[in-house]
């Protein structure tokens, strides 16, 4: 894993934060769960859409209230029985934890969406990153940037300041 470079400030330049910075966490639905449970829950959530993971937190894909409430009402199978993973959406986009915030956002940025799912190389959820994140950190590190070419901490300023000698 690549290291955080730091500047003279003590902090991680925005180019080498990694997205685990920045993740948010993400609540899923297992895969073997009954399209009822997975629309009740979505519901209770208040979220159209939502992550699906097997038994071992691995991204599977996304299902939607929209697409299984068509498909499932629409050629009458039972949704307290009918699996979630038969109407699971497989492609879907995500970046790994320990890549750079500048590299999620190019990922984000060339496929026009604003959130990707965060995973670890082995594929285990991990959680979303958003746009609003990556420009909050670009506007952070503009903040934090210093004006000029820093000074070293070696360095001393002398000055020397006359003494008024008042009688």
């Amino acid at each position: 894993m690549e290291q955080i470079k730091h500047n003279h400030f003590g902090r991680a330049n925005f180019e080498a934060r990694t997205v685990k910075d920045i993740t948010e966490s993400a609540e899923s639905i297992f895969n073997k769960a009954s399209v009822k449970a997975a629309l009740d829950e979505m519901q209770a959530r208040a979220i159209d859409s939502s992550p699906v993971i097997d038994q071992r937190g691995e991204l599977l894909g996304t299902v939607s209230q929209n697409k299984m409430n068509r498909e499932v009402g629409g050629f009458g199978h039972d949704p307290k029985t009918e699996p979630v993973e038969a109407h699971m959406e497989k492609n879907n986009l995500y970046c790994f934890d320990d890549q750079t915030v500048a590299a999620a956002e190019q990922i984000m940025l060339e496929a026009k969406v604003d959130e990707v799912f965060v995973v670890t190389r082995e594929r285990f959820l991990v959680g979303t990153i958003n746009i609003e994140a990556v420009g909050q950190a670009k506007r952070r590190k503009k903040r934090l940037e210093p004006l000029g070419n820093p000074v070293p901490e070696s360095a001393t300023i002398e000055c020397s300041i006359p003494l008024l000698h008042h009688q």
